[in-house]
């Protein structure tokens, strides 16, 4: 993407450091990524909420509710999902340098993109989870009917019907949702921003 040659970024005065300091915890972004039906939304919501109860300061960017504002002029063409990635992890960047603990629950199909958004945080700010639940159980999950939906062709590029999914290679973190209660999966993902000292 081309940029302008008339916008220049600015330094703040109040730097990411010092709002930390005044939240009294490092900012961060948990990106999840999973099928459609693996429970990426479900644990994002339950992860904000342990940390919010605990006194920490917290958004979820998810999937749904960005398509209805911010990527609300984007489709689910292969073009458009890498276009609604992007901003996606230029909005959580802005939101860890105010000093928030992000978690971003989108799909995220591509390897490409994730890597992309990854690139855009120091190592120890971004931390991939993988929502790992098999197509079937996703399928199963379906409350709105978009993989039924899919199958006989109303939903076009839908990710695991005609759309891959590119499963992580090495994830900070992988939760298997077939098998781990919500509570042990809500655990695993605080414990490990424990471990990373961005919750006490």
């Amino acid at each position: 993407m081309k940029h302008s040659t008339n916008v220049f970024y600015q330094n703040s005065a109040v730097t990411q450091e010092l709002r930390n300091q005044l939240n009294g915890h490092k900012s961060a972004v948990v990106w999840f990524t999973g099928l459609s039906g693996s429970g990426k939304s479900t644990l994002a919501h339950a992860v904000e909420k342990r940390l919010y109860d605990l006194g920490y300061r917290t958004f979820v960017l998810d999937g749904d509710n960005v398509r209805h504002g911010l990527s609300s002029n984007l489709a689910f063409s292969n073009e458009d999902r890498k276009e609604n990635i992007r901003r996606i992890s230029e909005v959580a960047k802005l939101m860890t340098e105010a000093g928030i603990i992000v978690m971003t629950a989108f799909i995220s199909p591509f390897i490409a993109e994730r890597n992309l958004a990854r690139l855009l945080f120091p190592n120890d700010v971004f931390i991939e989870v993988y929502c790992k639940a098999s197509l079937e159980v996703c399928e199963l999950r379906d409350v709105k009917g978009l993989y039924k939906r899919a199958r006989i062709g109303e939903i076009k590029s839908y990710t695991g019907v005609d759309s891959p999914y590119e499963t992580p290679k090495d994830p900070e973190l992988i939760v298997d949702t077939e098998i781990e209660s919500l509570e042990e999966s809500v655990s695993k993902v605080v414990g490990l921003l424990s471990l990373r000292g961005v919750v006490g």
